[in-house]
Protein backbone atom coordinates (compact mmCIF):
# COMPACT_ATOMS: atom_id res chain seq x y z
CA UNK A 1 0.00 0.00 0.00
CA UNK A 2 1.24 3.66 -0.81
CA UNK A 3 1.62 6.13 1.55
CA UNK A 4 -0.76 8.23 -0.82
CA UNK A 5 -3.37 5.45 0.00
CA UNK A 6 -2.40 4.54 3.39
CA UNK A 7 -3.45 8.31 4.28
CA UNK A 8 -6.98 8.17 2.67
CA UNK A 9 -7.64 5.00 4.15
CA UNK A 10 -6.82 6.22 7.70
CA UNK A 11 -8.56 9.61 6.86
CA UNK A 12 -11.75 7.90 6.00
CA UNK A 13 -12.03 5.63 8.88
CA UNK A 14 -11.10 8.02 11.18
CA UNK A 15 -13.90 10.03 9.55
CA UNK A 16 -16.82 7.12 10.16
CA UNK A 17 -15.61 6.07 13.25
CA UNK A 18 -16.30 9.96 14.28
CA UNK A 19 -19.61 9.44 12.28
CA UNK A 20 -20.39 6.46 13.99
CA UNK A 21 -19.51 7.35 17.81
CA UNK A 22 -21.44 10.32 17.63
CA UNK A 23 -24.64 9.22 15.19
CA UNK A 24 -26.60 7.06 18.49
CA UNK A 25 -25.85 9.93 20.84
CA UNK A 26 -27.42 12.52 18.40
CA UNK A 27 -30.98 10.43 17.82
CA UNK A 28 -31.02 9.90 21.71
CA UNK A 29 -30.55 13.69 21.98
CA UNK A 30 -33.16 14.60 19.36
CA UNK A 31 -35.62 12.63 21.49
CA UNK A 32 -35.01 14.86 24.69
CA UNK A 33 -37.04 18.66 24.62
CA UNK A 34 -35.09 21.60 24.55
CA UNK A 35 -35.79 23.01 27.52
CA UNK A 36 -33.69 26.07 26.98
CA UNK A 37 -31.63 27.28 24.09
CA UNK A 38 -29.11 29.61 23.72
CA UNK A 39 -28.15 29.15 20.10
CA UNK A 40 -28.11 32.52 18.18
CA UNK A 41 -26.54 33.27 15.20
CA UNK A 42 -22.58 33.77 16.39
CA UNK A 43 -23.86 29.78 16.77
CA UNK A 44 -25.18 28.56 14.12
CA UNK A 45 -22.03 30.03 11.46
CA UNK A 46 -19.94 28.21 13.97
CA UNK A 47 -21.55 25.06 13.24
CA UNK A 48 -21.51 25.89 9.21
CA UNK A 49 -17.77 25.92 9.70
CA UNK A 50 -17.24 22.82 11.76
CA UNK A 51 -19.35 21.14 9.12
CA UNK A 52 -17.70 22.56 6.24
CA UNK A 53 -14.23 21.92 7.84
CA UNK A 54 -15.53 18.19 8.70
CA UNK A 55 -16.04 17.73 4.50
CA UNK A 56 -13.04 19.01 3.54
CA UNK A 57 -10.95 16.08 4.37
CA UNK A 58 -13.77 13.92 2.40
CA UNK A 59 -12.85 15.86 -0.48
CA UNK A 60 -9.15 15.12 -0.40
CA UNK A 61 -9.51 11.26 0.27
CA UNK A 62 -11.93 11.90 -2.96
CA UNK A 63 -9.12 13.33 -5.34
CA UNK A 64 -10.95 16.66 -5.38
CA UNK A 65 -7.92 18.71 -3.79
CA UNK A 66 -5.69 20.90 -6.43
CA UNK A 67 -1.66 19.36 -6.62
CA UNK A 68 -0.22 22.66 -6.09
CA UNK A 69 -1.81 22.06 -1.70
CA UNK A 70 0.19 18.77 -1.73
CA UNK A 71 3.02 18.86 1.23
CA UNK A 72 5.83 16.58 2.23
CA UNK A 73 4.82 13.09 3.89
CA UNK A 74 5.66 10.77 5.89
CA UNK A 75 4.93 7.23 7.17
CA UNK A 76 5.84 9.23 10.80
CA UNK A 77 3.38 11.53 10.35
CA UNK A 78 0.91 9.73 9.13
CA UNK A 79 1.03 7.01 12.44
CA UNK A 80 1.70 9.97 14.73
CA UNK A 81 -1.60 11.21 13.19
CA UNK A 82 -3.55 7.86 13.33
CA UNK A 83 -2.85 7.52 16.90
CA UNK A 84 -3.56 10.89 17.90
CA UNK A 85 -6.85 10.86 15.76
CA UNK A 86 -7.68 6.84 17.92
CA UNK A 87 -7.07 8.46 21.34
CA UNK A 88 -9.37 11.67 20.28
CA UNK A 89 -12.01 9.08 19.04
CA UNK A 90 -11.48 6.94 23.00
CA UNK A 91 -12.23 10.77 24.18
CA UNK A 92 -14.93 11.68 22.01
CA UNK A 93 -17.14 8.07 23.03
CA UNK A 94 -16.43 8.33 26.64
CA UNK A 95 -17.50 11.93 26.76
CA UNK A 96 -20.64 11.46 24.56
CA UNK A 97 -21.01 8.17 27.04
CA UNK A 98 -20.55 10.33 30.04
CA UNK A 99 -23.03 13.30 29.05
CA UNK A 100 -25.66 10.61 27.70
CA UNK A 101 -28.80 12.35 26.95
CA UNK A 102 -27.33 15.41 28.68
CA UNK A 103 -25.35 16.19 25.38
CA UNK A 104 -26.60 18.55 22.38
CA UNK A 105 -25.06 19.35 19.11
CA UNK A 106 -25.41 23.38 20.11
CA UNK A 107 -25.85 25.25 23.45
CA UNK A 108 -29.08 23.84 24.41
CA UNK A 109 -30.29 22.89 28.06
CA UNK A 110 -32.04 19.41 27.42
CA UNK A 111 -35.32 18.61 29.83
CA UNK A 112 -34.30 16.66 33.05
CA UNK A 113 -30.62 18.27 32.29
CA UNK A 114 -28.01 17.41 34.92
CA UNK A 115 -24.36 18.52 35.39
CA UNK A 116 -22.50 15.59 34.90
CA UNK A 117 -19.25 15.35 37.23
CA UNK A 118 -18.25 12.33 36.70
CA UNK A 119 -16.51 10.00 33.99
CA UNK A 120 -14.11 12.31 31.95
CA UNK A 121 -15.87 14.71 33.42
CA UNK A 122 -14.42 14.61 36.82
CA UNK A 123 -11.10 16.34 35.79
CA UNK A 124 -11.87 18.60 32.70
CA UNK A 125 -15.31 20.37 31.55
CA UNK A 126 -15.03 20.06 28.56
CA UNK A 127 -13.44 16.68 27.35
CA UNK A 128 -15.20 16.97 24.14
CA UNK A 129 -13.87 19.83 22.78
CA UNK A 130 -10.13 18.48 23.56
CA UNK A 131 -11.02 15.22 21.88
CA UNK A 132 -12.44 17.49 18.77
CA UNK A 133 -8.93 19.42 18.92
CA UNK A 134 -7.27 16.09 18.93
CA UNK A 135 -8.97 14.96 15.74
CA UNK A 136 -8.14 17.77 14.13
CA UNK A 137 -4.16 17.68 14.37
CA UNK A 138 -4.75 14.05 14.11
CA UNK A 139 -6.35 14.88 10.58
CA UNK A 140 -3.93 17.56 9.89
CA UNK A 141 -0.75 15.14 10.78
CA UNK A 142 -2.84 12.18 8.31
CA UNK A 143 -3.16 13.94 5.41
CA UNK A 144 -0.47 15.67 2.79
CA UNK A 145 -2.16 18.39 2.62
CA UNK A 146 -1.53 21.81 3.35
CA UNK A 147 -5.43 23.14 3.19
CA UNK A 148 -7.38 19.80 3.34
CA UNK A 149 -4.99 18.79 6.77
CA UNK A 150 -5.55 21.47 8.93
CA UNK A 151 -9.19 22.80 7.96
CA UNK A 152 -10.83 20.62 10.66
CA UNK A 153 -8.13 21.99 13.22
CA UNK A 154 -8.66 25.32 12.63
CA UNK A 155 -12.46 24.67 12.72
CA UNK A 156 -12.14 22.57 16.18
CA UNK A 157 -9.49 25.96 17.49
CA UNK A 158 -11.97 28.48 16.38
CA UNK A 159 -15.43 26.54 17.83
CA UNK A 160 -13.47 26.35 21.21
CA UNK A 161 -12.34 29.45 21.48
CA UNK A 162 -15.68 31.18 20.33
CA UNK A 163 -17.87 28.29 22.36
CA UNK A 164 -16.27 27.90 26.06
CA UNK A 165 -17.34 31.17 27.05
CA UNK A 166 -20.85 31.10 26.08
CA UNK A 167 -21.41 27.48 27.34
CA UNK A 168 -19.63 28.21 30.95
CA UNK A 169 -22.10 31.24 31.00
CA UNK A 170 -25.05 29.03 29.83
CA UNK A 171 -24.24 26.03 32.23
CA UNK A 172 -23.64 29.33 35.36
CA UNK A 173 -26.92 30.29 34.59
CA UNK A 174 -28.73 26.93 34.36
CA UNK A 175 -26.55 25.10 37.46
CA UNK A 176 -25.40 28.05 39.76
CA UNK A 177 -23.54 27.03 42.76
CA UNK A 178 -23.04 23.71 41.58
CA UNK A 179 -21.55 24.81 38.18
CA UNK A 180 -19.43 27.68 40.28
CA UNK A 181 -17.75 24.41 43.17
CA UNK A 182 -17.46 22.02 39.59
CA UNK A 183 -15.48 24.90 37.59
CA UNK A 184 -13.37 25.93 40.66
CA UNK A 185 -12.34 21.93 41.14
CA UNK A 186 -11.84 21.72 37.33
CA UNK A 187 -9.80 22.48 34.55
CA UNK A 188 -11.40 23.11 31.09
CA UNK A 189 -9.32 21.20 28.23
CA UNK A 190 -6.44 19.70 30.04
CA UNK A 191 -6.12 18.47 33.03
CA UNK A 192 -4.15 19.66 35.84
CA UNK A 193 -2.97 22.47 33.52
CA UNK A 194 -5.63 24.07 31.52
Amino acid sequence: MTLDTASRVAVGAAVLAMIAVRAPHGQRSRAVAVAKSFRGRAEAALLTVAWISFVVPLVWICGGMPDATARAHSWTLLVSGAVLTAASLVLFHRSHADLAANWSITLEIREGHSLVTSGVYRRIRHPMYAALLLFGAGVALMLPDVAAGPSYLAAMVLLTALRLGPEERMMAATFGDAWTRYAAATKRLVPFLW
